[in-house]
């Protein structure tokens, strides 16, 4: 079985998958968190500087290191879907998806017809035009569409939005979901562990893949997140992976 199969059997089958985000527009970068061990990994082309261009020749390494590259890509945006995927992406975090409506438009910009209304291209996914049909079956059956819910209105239609065909999982953005509740950051806020809550109950009734994107790579948090039911896991990204790192090792160089 290749990596390219690998994610959506282990979405399928509710294994815990541990990726992470990647923010810094550099296939430097790309590889070398591809080449430290994470089942996935995210460009982030929503908030950072990452065009285009740049994010294929980093999806192209992510994917030559065996890893499944994915794209969280700015806007529910078919154009925009359509260019990552023909790039090369594995899949699509889409984010502020607040409806039912919103996540069928989501999946039908990944989809060839009739399954979705995705416009036919031949770039990199297709083999450069030598392996239509090929990418075409593949993508019907293993391409991933993960729903960011990020907001207070993706809460309350969450699950008229996990019974949309196609919608692989879905991942909390906390910190826009507090935004939306008017205390951004304040995770232990009565009305966001209340919102919290209600996702877990609704992801289980569903019985759905559900995701958290832990900002700080804590492993007691991200151990709690296991434990609480969440499979798809995002773990730090590559800023906060650097910084860290700089910070604690040039403190420790001055107390020497």
């Amino acid at each position: 079985m290749t990596t390219r199969e690998n994610l959506k059997l282990r979405i399928v089958n509710h294994e815990c998958t541990i990726g992470s985000w990647i923010t810094i527009g550099s296939t430097v970068v790309a590889e070398i968190m591809a080449q430290a061990g994470f089942d996935w990994l995210v460009i982030d082309m929503e908030h950072s500087a990452i065009t285009l261009d740049i994010a294929q020749d980093m999806i192209r390494v992510i994917d030559l290191c065996g890893v499944p590259p994915l794209v969280r890509v700015g806007h529910n945006q078919p154009n925009i879907i359509k260019r990552v995927m023909d790039s090369g992406a594995h899949g699509v975090i889409v984010p502020m998806v607040n409806s039912k409506t919103e996540a069928q438009q989501a999946v039908a910009s990944v989809k060839y017809p009739p399954e979705g209304f995705r416009g036919v291209g031949l770039a990199r996914a297709q083999k450069y035009g030598q392996d239509f049909e090929g990418y075409r079956k593949w993508n019907q059956e293993n391409s991933i569409v993960i729903v960011q819910v990020e907001h207070i209105d993706a809460v309350n239609n969450l699950e008229d939005i996990l019974s949309v065909s196609g919608v692989d999982g879905f991942i909390v953005g906390p910190y826009d979901l507090s935004g939306s509740l008017g205390v951004p950051g304040q995770f232990e806020n009565p009305d966001v562990q209340d919102a919290l809550e209600h996702i877990q109950k609704v992801s289980a009734k569903k019985n759905a893949i559900s995701g958290f994107h832990i900002i700080q790579p804590n492993i007691d948090e991200l151990e709690s997140k296991q434990m609480q039911g969440y499979k798809f896991l995002a773990f730090s990204l590559d800023i906060i992976f650097l910084g860290n790192h700089c910070r604690e090792k040039i403190k420790s160089a001055k107390l020497t």
